[in-house]
């Protein structure tokens, strides 16, 4: 069963901008973290541990996400998958914004750090909610041979909201000069959330509920404690979800957020250096994404992934020796093709994890498969590859890190059950 396809347009249109939004507010911290809130909010603590300590308060959302899935999945099998996107969208949006307006440590003392963690915390709690209504609706809504395809569309709010929130930061430190850009110049785009939300807002209260979640409450077939099901009948398709994120996490936090720290603090390089190179390969996920996942459509979603999965394995050990040559346009390449191989993994994921739950238990257990992972997946990849560095002097350690998550995530795919409430022609390849 799904929508008409105006209906499926408007609704990929929906997640698209939903998601692009709250993706916006997620990585303005993350970027902000390592280059500003070290100095702003630590100022007391050596630089290198106050940068341990920025990206400590960044991984708390990645804390909050797993619960933020539980909460917000059991709301999403229970009352539909449309009125949750509306709540957490919100949440995002107004959190974003009271960072914005944050006082510093000089101003407040401790208090500082501790709101800016609790304000992160909120944020965390908004995207665990996020990700899997986002997936599901577009999944649901659409025609079962291109869920490949329709499910990476939310999955494109990743790069499109990294873009956005780089580039503003990126443009503001060009044109403005260190000191007012640590003083309230990096404020901004934080601030802006609060329109911008705005926009998401109005865009998802025009999308109807799935079809799927609809026909499930007509036959009075939903779940009344979803997660303790999920559990209990989809054990494996759990574990799987698990492990094939990890290393997903992993590379894309060091091609992503490591990088930023690496060439600002070790190359000695200016910021705009990591930002511009990062902003490029964002800007072609736009597109490679969902051209990913309509291959995973025709191909199958393993074989995709699995791709993606070697290319970064492999690429990673180019990645740190183009840095350090200080030459933006290698830079520049080892962020391009770092990002293609993600995106070979992040195209066909959406699909791949949803597919793995029956429709009545689906939020509950995609969420909560994606969001626990990135505990020990984004949540520390920063602060691990740091701590790495420190220890050894030496990147090929994080290079090593990387590739035995992305070793974990391989063993994801391989254990992966089939896919899970499929109508599937037989023309078309099972997507396990």
């Amino acid at each position: 069963m799904s929508g008409s396809p105006q209906q499926t347009r408007r609704v990929i249109l929906a997640s698209l901008v939903g998601t692009s939004l709250e993706w916006y507010d997620f990585f303005l911290y993350t970027t902000a973290s390592a280059l500003v809130f070290g100095k702003l909010f630590f100022p007391s603590l050596d630089p290198f541990y106050a940068t341990i300590a920025a990206l400590a308060s960044n991984a708390v959302a990645f804390v909050a996400r797993p619960l933020g899935g539980i909460v917000f999945g059991h709301y999403g099998d229970r009352v539909g998958r449309k009125t949750v996107l509306v709540v957490t969208l919100l949440m995002m949006g107004v959190s974003t914004f009271l960072i914005g307006v944050l006082p510093g440590y000089e101003s407040v003392g401790i208090l500082a750090p501790v709101l800016l963690a609790v304000l992160r915390f909120v944020q965390g709690l908004g995207l665990g909610g996020e990700w899997g209504g986002a997936v599901i609706m577009t999944m649901e809504h659409g025609d079962p041979r291109r869920r490949g395809f329709n499910a990476s569309w939310p999955q494109v709010g990743v790069p499109a909201g990294f873009v956005l929130a780089t580039a503003l930061l990126a443009l503001l430190s060009l044109i403005m000069p260190n000191a007012a850009f640590l003083a309230w110049g990096w404020r901004v785009p934080f601030l802006l959330s609060g329109v911008l939300v705005l926009v998401g807002f109005w865009v998802r209260r025009r999308v109807t509920e799935s079809p799927e979640f609809t026909e499930v409450d007509t036959k009075g077939a939903k779940a009344t404690m979803p997660l303790v099901e999920v559990i209990r009948t989809h054990p494996r398709a759990l574990l799987s979800a698990f492990t094939a994120r990890i290393g997903v996490d992993v590379a894309f936090y060091t091609f992503t957020a490591y990088i930023l720290v690496y060439i600002t603090t070790v190359l000695k390089l200016d910021r705009s250096v990591g930002l511009n190179a990062v902003l490029i390969g964002s800007a072609l996920q736009l597109a490679l994404i969902p051209a990913f996942g309509a291959l995973s459509d025709r191909v199958g979603r393993r074989t995709v992934y699995f791709g993606g999965v070697v290319g970064a394995a492999v690429w990673v050990f180019a990645f740190f020796p183009l840095l350090e040559t200080k030459s933006f346009p290698l830079i520049a390449l080892a962020a391009v093709v770092a990002l293609v191989t993600h995106a070979a993994m992040y195209g066909p994921q959406a699909a791949f994890i949803a597919e793995l739950f029956s429709t009545r238990l689906r939020y509950s257990g995609a969420s909560m498969g994606y969001q626990v992972a990135g505990i020990l997946g984004g949540a520390i990849a920063p602060i691990v590859a740091v701590a790495l560095f420190e220890s050894f002097r030496s990147t090929l350690a994080i290079s090593v890190y990387v590739v035995i998550a992305l070793a974990i995530t391989a063993i994801g795919l391989a254990i992966a059950p089939s896919p899970h409430d499929l109508e599937t022609p037989a023309s078309v390849p099972q997507k396990a």
